[in-house]
């Protein structure tokens, strides 16, 4: 018997209840917010998201759990020449400062722009993070070893031709920047001076552009990437889509003060002979506030399917392997768009331990976002008062109530799953199942949402 094909989309919905807790903060250190319905709302932005959950499926892998363990995955860094220098010192026994000169070298002369040479804590960083395959650095660090005659007499030239361009330019009163002039270009007062940086050479710009490709990595492959420095090292499109979480109920924030205690001071008052000597050691050893934020937040992924393939293709991989590969990526982006929560705060609030009230996964030719459903923000006065009562209640109510609305009228949409962990939510689920509404089955395990 042949399987009816999947949709191409599949939705995720979430709410989970948050208790003092600081997921995500602004410059200011803040909680961030938007407004919304007319009322500002708490907000967890959805890069933080993605990230947790980015890390939390390629630790998974790396420590051979869940559905990708063993797989290729990125790391997103400023640190590639670092990574790769580390490689040819502990790998193929470099010095230091060698392995450094040359694996900078090599990588900026793909295009990629390093900081400032005379600041030492960012002069072999590259300008902008770079998503790539982890094993990227010890790849470039191999080709290196492989072709290290070759490269090491380039890299001289290289670096010369910088060194007297930088010269010239403080010459003219100009600000030396570090960067590598364009091969060709002319610096200096007369048509003689000339400051040709020599260019890394076809063969060994290819192995570099090869080892910094998305190839394989699977959390690419899902979130996508973009580096314009590069013109000829390619893109991705992301297969995942995700929303900012934001509060069902209109944002409430505490100021919370603090006094942290100096343990020796407290060790001197304790055993003072005195209470002139106790006088000396009262007070604080530091005091200050932190904003802590609490409501119940929703949230929305989309996973494209067909996009998930596409990339799995454009990795190298045939048609038979994508197709196995994509259905594992599924699994896991499932556990961690679930399991993954951002690490901000974690010891002094323990966020990480919080888990959905409610987890909803469907299927359709096209996204579907619900936020619309708590455009109008939750009341959570009692409901003998006219409001809705607790926010996580009314608001699972609102979003199964608005799927079934939208489900009679989209009949792409397959049924529904739903995942609760909370038996307060439950007893909601079941009562909306018992009531007649038709196409939501609950399941009990995070791998039943996409089966």
């Amino acid at each position: 018997m042949t399987e009816a094909p999947r949709n191409q989309f599949l939705s995720l919905h979430v709410l989970e209840t948050l208790v003092a807790v600081l997921p995500v903060r602004d410059e200011n250190g803040s909680p961030k917010s938007l407004v919304y319905g007319g009322v500002e709302r708490h907000m967890i932005t959805s890069q933080a998201r993605r990230r947790a959950e980015r890390v939390h499926a390629r630790d998974r892998a790396n420590a051979g759990i869940g559905a990708l363990a063993g797989r290729s995955t990125g790391l997103r860094t400023r640190e590639w020449a670092l990574i790769a220098a580390r490689s040819l010192e502990k790998d193929h026994g470099w010095d230091r400062d060698e392995a450094v000169a040359t694996a900078r070298a090599v990588i900026e002369a793909v295009g990629l722009k390093f900081g400032d040479p005379a600041k030492k804590t960012v002069a072999n960083l590259t300008k902008v993070l770079l998503f790539a395959p982890s094993d990227a650095g010890s790849r470039i660090a191999a080709h290196i070893q492989e072709h290290a005659h070759d490269l090491l007499v380039w890299r001289d030239g290289y670096l010369q031709a910088q060194d007297e361009s930088r010269k010239k330019t403080t010459r003219k009163g100009g600000r030396a920047t570090g960067r590598a002039p364009e091969a060709g270009a002319e610096e200096g007062t007369g048509a003689s001076a000339k400051a040709t940086v020599p260019p890394l050479p076809k063969r060994h710009r290819e192995a570099v552009l090869f080892a910094i490709a998305p190839r394989d990595a699977i959390d690419i492959a899902l979130y996508g990437r973009f580096l314009a420095e590069i013109a000829d090292s390619p893109n991705v499109d992301g297969a995942v889509q995700s929303s900012h979480a934001f509060t069902v109920q209109e944002a409430e924030q505490v100021d919370d003060f603090y006094a942290a205690a100096d343990d020796a001071k407290l060790h001197r008052k304790r055993n003072a002979l005195d209470f002139l000597d106790s006088a000396d050691d009262a007070g604080a050893g530091m005091t200050g506030y932190q904003s802590l934020i609490s409501g119940t937040f929703y949230r929305h992924a989309v996973l494209d399917r067909a996009q998930l393939t596409t990339n799995l293709r454009a990795a190298g991989m045939t048609e038979a392997e994508a197709a196995e590969t994509a259905l594992d990526a599924e699994k896991e982006f499932v556990n961690a768009f679930v399991e993954a929560f951002p690490q901000a705060k974690k010891n002094s609030t323990a966020s990480t331990g919080s888990l959905p009230a409610l987890v909803l996964a469907f299927e359709g030719t096209r996204p579907y976002n619900y936020a619309a459903a708590f455009q109008r923000p939750v009341d959570e006065s009692p409901t003998g008062a006219g409001g809705e009562g607790p926010a996580g209640p009314a608001a699972v109510r609102r979003l199964l109530t608005h799927h079934a609305f939208v489900s009679e009228r989209r009949p792409d949409l397959t049924a529904a799953r739903v995942l609760t962990y909370d038996p307060q939510i439950d007893a909601v689920v079941k009562e909306f199942e018992t009531a007649g509404r038709e196409g939501v089955a609950s399941v009990t395990a995070i791998g039943e949402l996409a089966p």
